[in-house]
């Protein structure tokens, strides 16, 4: 009775909404929540999709085209958080739906029927000529509706009705920077290195004036460029680096001055994604994976505290103390479910490798190629003071 009553009401749905509404369900049980029936209702849907020959990616081809500029800076999964030059995938349907009802229903409606013909005759760069004069119209709707102060508060209004995301807005707002910036992004994109494999000095110096070149005309779109950098690493806390290396020294004051400093905010960013990740495999029981997801934990924290001096003090530290203490909390609680005689993977001091000798080992190896860093820079600064002297 009750799986008929699901589907009639189902039946009543348009399939765009219903399209959305399992892109919602699909966003909820990424952030954990549990919904009771959210099971049955996904799986009807999912049949549904599957027996109509769509993808897991439902977008329709004028929308995956528009989206195509900041398709580099889409991520994955369903964060709580606004995250540093990165956009939520899952939000893409709801900024879709905002554009094509509310922002500029009859220009879109317009564009869906042109790129649909035009990719009927399989003219795709026409297709792409006409998505891009689309994003142009978008752009400069929304720069005129958002110079109005209450604008912020009616459009996240509206986003509501479409997702309860509380990062929908922002990723709004990072699609509208992106796409002013679309053809830089893309040529940038195409610039650098494929993957990056352990992302050495030599690397650092070799992309540092592509990041140099296009923050000279784009600084609001630095963080972009990061995230194209980031995609390709293959550990992702090294893009710490490109803040570390272009700031005066490792005091957190002068990475922070430095110009690629949001590299640290998103290697946190990430670090909170981990946490949410862990609270969903513990809950269902996963320990092998929230073993995997603790070690990386634990990995980024000692390269956050060991490459950044002064850290504690700052802003930074205090967010990564602050999530450290809430990871703790939600490892020893699964940790207490267990008897005191039973020994627990998750409590094994191994998780933590920067405590072993070999870490140890490793961090003052670190600090003392800091120092001797530094000292070649302060020699050669006292020999070209000396030079200038005797000229």
């Amino acid at each position: 009775m009750i799986q008929s009553r699901l589907k009639e009401f189902l039946q009543i749905l348009t399939p765009p909404t219903r399209s959305n509404l399992l892109d919602e369900l699909e966003r909820l049980e990424l952030c954990g929540e549990e919904i009771p029936g959210a099971g049955e209702v996904m799986e009807s849907l999912r049949a549904e999709f599957r027996g109509n020959g769509q993808t897991q990616k439902r977008n329709s081809m004028p929308a995956r085209y528009f989206f195509g500029p900041i398709e580099p800076l889409l991520v994955e999964g369903a964060a709580q958080h606004p995250t540093t030059g990165a956009i939520q995938r899952a939000s893409l349907s709801a900024i879709w739906e905002w554009i094509t009802r509310d922002l500029l229903p009859t220009m879109a409606r317009d564009y869906v029927k042109n790129i649909t013909d035009l990719l009927g005759m399989d003219k795709q760069r026409e297709a792409r000529q006409a998505a891009a004069t689309f994003q142009g119209k978008v752009v400069k709707s929304m720069e005129n509706i958002l110079a109005s102060p209450e604008s912020g508060d009616q459009i996240r209004s509206r986003l509501s009705a479409y997702t309860a995301s509380p990062t929908a807005f922002d990723d709004l707002t990072k699609m509208l920077s992106a796409l002013r910036a679309r053809d830089e992004i893309a040529k940038l994109n195409e610039a650098l290195p494929a993957k990056f494999a352990r992302f050495e000095d030599a690397d650092v110096a070799k992309i540092t004036p592509l990041l140099d070149a296009f923050a000279k005309t784009h600084r609001e779109q630095v963080p972009f460029a990061l995230m194209l950098v980031a995609k390709r690493l293959k550990t992702p806390w090294h893009l710490l680096r490109l803040a570390t290396k272009t700031a005066a020294s490792k005091n957190a004051a002068d990475v922070a001055a430095s110009p690629y400093a949001a590299a640290v905010s998103m290697v946190l960013d990430r670090l909170q994604d981990r946490r949410a990740l862990l609270r969903i495999a513990l809950k269902k029981e996963r320990i092998l994976v929230a073993k995997e997801i603790l070690i990386d934990i634990y990995d980024t924290e000692f390269a956050l505290r060991v490459r950044i001096d002064q850290l504690a003090d700052s802003d930074w530290g205090k967010r990564l103390d602050a999530l450290m203490a809430s990871i703790t909390e939600l490892v020893e609680s699964e940790i207490r479910r267990f008897p005191d005689n039973v020994g627990h993977v998750l409590g094994s001091r191994s998780l933590r490798r920067h405590d072993t000798l070999m870490g140890r080992v490793t961090y003052w190896a670190w600090k003392g190629r800091d120092v001797a860093t530094s000292g070649v820079a302060l020699c050669k600064d006292m020999l070209g003071g000396a030079e200038k002297s005797r000229a």
